[in-house]
């Protein structure tokens, strides 16, 4: 009835449910609960009536009643927290009895429960890190106090917490997660710990569970990576994993790797060094880019992953040339002093690559080594082979070569220390006699001395004006808005304290993150955190983040906790379950079970020994007997009855009879007086 959609029977529903509420049978409270969202969905002014029956099945004592009741109640009212206080400790106690639908819907329920009514508090305690001496005469080492913050757990969240831990061994990977949620933004690491492996086992379900449990597992590697390195076994790719799977396995390979010991991290580049020459391009570039986390997060194996990502600078794909490029320059700039002879052995390879982002990537290094061994530097002859193919090139490249050129132009000014001699006339010239423009300049310049003539323009400056001729006819506008500003910046060749802190200042290495860094905000199990960025900065439609935890001072009283043991007064107006009633029929009628009927055991609680059979039975048989001889008088009487109405009947006959004779007397005598 709660289906029809039509507003009208909205109260007709609610007094349904009212009575339902109340029945005797824990099914029919059960589908009263499940009908109290539609109620509210048909009419949202009944909310005052469906909380008051929803507050009684909410303290029901049947589990799967207590659990639709928890469904409705985060449906219509999440936010009534007020609600949930006195029946907080029995619904965990259920909580393992239940469904899994209902136990996904608790679990989120105290998991808001838990933040808004139980503050997180820590405290400081020592630890000693001292060697203790094997010997009584030796003297003991020297003792180091360390202060560590432990989190301090509220009693009644230490009881969820215990509540659910019988939860990870559940057959339905959602309740798992949810578990998994639940320690992780709200225990202790003591608790985050026991839920890794139950996390971990979910990998070996069907692929679309191995995809959903992958995202949370990466979720929680992220903050505690060193809790995952025993499993890294389960890690490894197969060869039978779709790409979804096999991103997700070599991001947690490349968490796990800078905690891991040699062996494990060795076994984890072999993996890598194999899938970087696999036939599947997709698989290649995501094991490059592995390869390059690893080596930023651990500085020991960087000249293995670097020599391993040597090898694809010559690859036919262009695109993966350019990924390992770009992985490379990563590398190189958090070292730039070692790899010198790495950048020359990347410019020899610029006649072969075509990629315009891998030109482009190994012109821009060679334009940061521009400054090293002065005249020595490759640079300038770099920049004089890219200039006479300059116009065919891409324009992410012709930026790069704009770039390289002023580069190598301002190391050149600040070596050379450039001074410009300003020319002081000797004779003035009246302005009447000035000669005409031209033919005079060309007369007085034939007319000099040889030793007063100009010396011949240096090799790198006529590089810079043949570049900026080149982009200053370009198609493209961003390219000659930057040579106009590198031109103004060098136009002065006396003042390059502007340009060097602009073109030569030192850049920080980078630090390529995780491909997942953007989701650790979301919480686990949730659609956001599988969609992750394309959903949003703030996750798909209808998220909701877990509240912060209260302050201190501002939770509620615990005692609102605590369960009422006193008798309830009768009230007209309270809903009272039918289990309640059903309990206090039998004990006020004071029924008890028969010997007959405790299945072998006594009343006591001890099991009946063979005297108590044999006698149990001699008195079946005399219960018997008795019956039977029971029976007997019983027909004895009827048959008495029956003799004794037999004859009552013949005494009624007899005295008709004779009424009627005395009346035949009457008439004769009538008749006789009459003649």
């Amino acid at each position: 009835m709660s289906g029809i959609r039509v507003p009208v029977i909205s109260q007709i529903v609610s007094l349904a449910i009212k009575k339902g509420s109340g029945d005797m049978s824990p099914f029919v409270r059960k589908a009263a609960a499940l009908a109290i969202p539609k109620c509210y969905r048909l009419d949202p002014n009944t909310s005052p009536q469906l909380l008051e029956y929803l507050s009684a099945l909410l303290g029901d004592k049947q589990y799967y009643v207590a659990g639709a009741a928890v469904k409705a109640f985060m449906e219509i009212c999440p936010e009534r927290i007020d609600l949930v206080h006195k029946h907080y400790r029995s619904l965990v106690k259920k909580l393992v009895d239940m469904d899994e639908w209902s136990q996904l819907a608790t679990l989120r329920l105290m998991s808001i429960y838990s933040r808004k009514c139980f503050p997180k508090r820590t405290r400081r305690v020592r630890k000693t890190n001292g060697v203790q001496a094997f010997y009584e005469d030796e003297e003991e080492g020297e003792e180091e106090e360390t202060v560590e913050v432990v989190q301090v757990l509220d009693p009644d969240l230490e009881l969820l917490l215990k509540s659910i831990k019988p939860l990870l061994q559940s057959r339905n990977s959602a309740v798992v997660v949810a578990v998994a949620r639940c320690y992780v933004n709200l225990a202790t690491p003591e608790y985050i710990s026991t839920a890794i492996g139950p996390l971990i086992a979910l990998l070996r379900g069907p692929q679309d569970i191995q995809h959903i449990a992958l995202y949370n597992i990466v979720s929680v590697c992220i903050t505690r990576p060193e809790e995952f390195v025993k499993y890294a076994s389960h890690f490894l790719v197969h060869s039978t994993d779709p790409p979804q799977i096999w991103e997700l396995k070599l991001e947690l390979l490349t968490l796990i790797f800078p905690h891991c010991d040699a062996h494990i991290k060795s076994l984890i580049l072999n993996e890598l060094e194999h899938f970087s020459r696999s036939s599947d391009q997709e698989l290649v570039r995501e094991a490059l880019g592995a390869i390059g986390r690893c080596a930023q997060s651990d500085a020991r194996t960087s000249a293995r992953c670097l020599r391993l990502l040597l090898n694809q600078i010559t690859s036919l794909d262009g695109n993966l040339v350019a990924e390992s490029l770009t992985v490379i320059r990563h590398l190189i700039q958090q070292d730039p002093g070692s790899h010198t002879n790495t950048v020359i052995r990347l410019a020899k390879n610029l006649d072969t690559a075509t990629n315009s982002r891998a030109r482009a990537t190994i012109i821009w290094l060679i334009g940061e080594f521009a400054g090293i061994n002065g005249e020595n530097n490759i640079a300038p002859d770099v920049l004089r082979i890219l200039a006479k193919g300059f116009a065919d090139e891409a324009e992410q490249v012709k930026l790069q070569i704009v770039l390289l050129a002023a580069k190598v132009y301002l190391h050149h000014l600040n070596r050379s220390d450039v001074s410009i001699e300003v020319k002081k006339p000797t004779s003035t010239v009246p302005h009447d006699h000035l000669p005409i423009e031209g033919f005079a300049e060309m007369d007085e310049s034939n007319n000099l001395d040889p030793s007063q003539q100009p010396e011949p323009e240096h090799p790198i400056a006529s590089l810079w004006n043949y570049i900026l001729l080149l982009a200053r006819y370009d198609t493209s506008y961003d390219l000659r808005d930057r040579t106009r500003l590198y031109k103004t910046l060098l136009a002065v060749p006396s003042s390059t304290q502007l340009a060097s802190l602009m073109l030569l200042a030192p850049k920080p290495a980078p630090h390529t993150p995780s491909p997942s860094e953007s989701r650790t905000g979301f919480t686990l199990g949730s659609a956001s955190l599988v969609v992750g960025g394309d959903g949003g900065l703030h996750g798909l439609r209808g998220y909701e983040a877990l509240p912060k935890w209260i302050e201190a001072g501002k939770e509620p009283d615990p005692s609102l906790r605590e369960s009422d043991t006193t008798k309830l007064e009768y009230n007209e107006k309270r809903v009272i379950p039918a289990g309640d009633r059903l309990d206090s029929a039998i004990k006020d009628s004071g029924l008890s079970s028969s010997p007959s009927k405790t299945n072998g055991v006594g009343a006591g609680g001890k099991k009946k020994t063979l005297d108590d059979w044999l006698a149990e039975d001699e008195v079946e048989e005399e219960d018997n007997n008795v019956d039977e001889d029971e029976d007997d008088e019983d027909e004895d009487d009827e048959d008495e009855d029956d003799e004794d109405e037999s004859e009552g009947s013949d005494d009624e006959s007899s005295d008709v009879s004779e009424e009627e004779g005395e009346d035949s007397d009457d008439d004769n005598e009538h008749d006789r007086l009459v003649k």
